[in-house]
């Protein structure tokens, strides 16, 4: 069976990885210097030119990029090439209704489906499989992203995106399918949908699933392992710099093995700046080395994790990145969507309502829930509960064109959200995402 999708790379020695990471670095330093003013700015402000750049030891030379600097530079701002150059786009939603866009040379999008690649490879994936990928395709990257991996590692692909659940396990028994690819809150809904059925995993034929774009606990694998019999592999990413294969999990699962022939991971603290050594739990930054469309320089992803160098029982040397542990922001990942509270705050003030409000997250039965507690103004509330009802509809819909996901309003009464003395407390996340 195949082991490895690219062994040279996957099982490169320390030092050869180090010299291809220098070699890549030193040359997109100076192509991002050359072709991006927003960043080339950056660089003249902290006084560091291309040539100061000699090696990865370097990188803590060069400035940080943020989600603000995307959101400044939106949307051609950090373009690396030629427009022209460009043969796709994703996108997230963004943090005040603007959103990121990545941009993608044909280079780019195979380099990325090489990482995907891996991630299926690693997974028990070759070209004996049937892979369905059930992530969204379109802006979202998760759809794209696994089907030019699967169909890199020779897979029969079935690119199903998400939804229409029994269709999806129609396919799956028709097919015979033996990889499912999606978010792990899909999986387990494929799972219910499966018992509802009248069916047991020994009516389908999976043996593994790739799951992200969400956070996840150990619990929550082994339920989804059980209800469709399989064995539950994470996998990492974000659109800025790629999409889905980023990192992925192996068969040992002591973290994701990340794919540093591309990206550079660092740990710095959070509120300094300052780089961490392996080990240490801080957040997580990514150097895109050889992305032409949108290449990211230090980017802060705002994770917070622990990068590991230990040996891994599966025969790769590429370094590890544990789960993250949460973010040093206040960004939420609700259903695979990233959500910003500033998001909501914004919708709310637009429609007239007050700024004391409370968001509420769970998970009940494997799916995130949202709920929007919003106190009404005096004059708002001598309304009928008929008319509340219709204003809480009303609001619900406007979130969720901002959001992109539904949640539930729920206008309340004035003066009944607790007031803070420091910084107000407006969301509660009750779901246990960290074991």
């Amino acid at each position: 069976m195949q082991k490895y999708f690219q062994p040279e790379i996957e099982c490169a020695s320390l030092e050869d990885m180090k010299k291809l990471q220098s070699e890549k670095l030193v040359a997109q330093v100076k192509r991002v210097y050359d072709n991006v003013e927003y960043y080339r700015n950056l660089m003249d402000e902290k006084g560091v030119k291309p040539e100061d750049i000699k090696s990865v030891d370097d990188l803590h030379k060069l400035p940080f990029l943020s989600k603000a600097d995307l959101r400044d530079a939106y949307p051609y701002g950090l373009l690396g090439t030629d427009l022209r150059n460009c043969v796709r786009i994703h996108s997230t939603s963004g943090t005040t209704g603007k959103r990121v866009v990545a941009y993608y040379t044909k280079n780019d999008i195979d380099l990325w489906e090489d990482c995907c690649a891996r991630a299926i490879v690693a997974a028990g994936g070759t070209e004996e499989d049937i892979c369905q990928v059930a992530y969204g395709y379109g802006l979202f990257t998760g759809g794209f992203g696994l089907n030019g991996g699967s169909q890199k590692v020779g897979c029969l692909t079935l690119p199903m995106s998400s939804g229409n659940t029994e269709r999806q396990i129609e396919f799956m028994r028709d097919l015979h399918s033996t990889i499912i690819c999606c978010t792990p809150s899909y999986a387990a809904y494929i799972g219910e949908t499966l018992k509802e059925m009248g069916l047991t995993p020994d009516d389908i034929d999976l043996k593994a699933g790739i799951f992200g774009a969400e956070p996840w606990t150990e619990e929550m694998r082994h339920d989804i392992e059980k209800s469709l019999g399989i064995k539950a592999y994470d996998i990492y990413g974000l659109t800025e710099s790629t999409g889905p294969g980023v990192a992925f999990e192996c068969s040992a699962q002591t973290g994701m093995h990340i794919n540093e022939d591309h990206f550079v991971p660092e740990i710095i603290n959070p509120d300094t700046g300052e780089v961490l050594p392996v080990g240490e739990k801080g957040e997580l930054v990514f150097t895109n080395i050889d992305k032409e469309g949108f290449p990211l320089l230090r980017y802060r992803t705002r994770d917070i994790c622990v990068l590991s160098r230990e040996k891994c029982s599966c025969g790769r040397t590429l370094i590890k990145m544990a789960k993250p542990m949460g973010r040093s922001d206040d960004m939420l990942i609700i259903r695979g969507v990233n959500v910003f509270p500033s998001q909501i705050e914004t919708v709310l003030l637009n429609e007239g309502y007050s700024p004391n409000y409370m968001i509420e997250v769970d998970r009940k039965n494997n799916v995130d829930t949202l709920d929007v507690f919003v106190e009404l103004n005096p004059e708002q509330f001598t309304d009928t509960v008929k008319g509340v009802s219709a204003k809480e509809k009303e609001l619900a819909l406007a979130i969720t064109q901002m959001l992109g996901i539904r949640p539930s309003v729920h206008l309340v009464a004035p003066k009944t959200i607790a007031r803070s003395e420091g910084k107000a407390v407006r969301v509660v996340d009750k779901r246990k995402l960290h074991d």
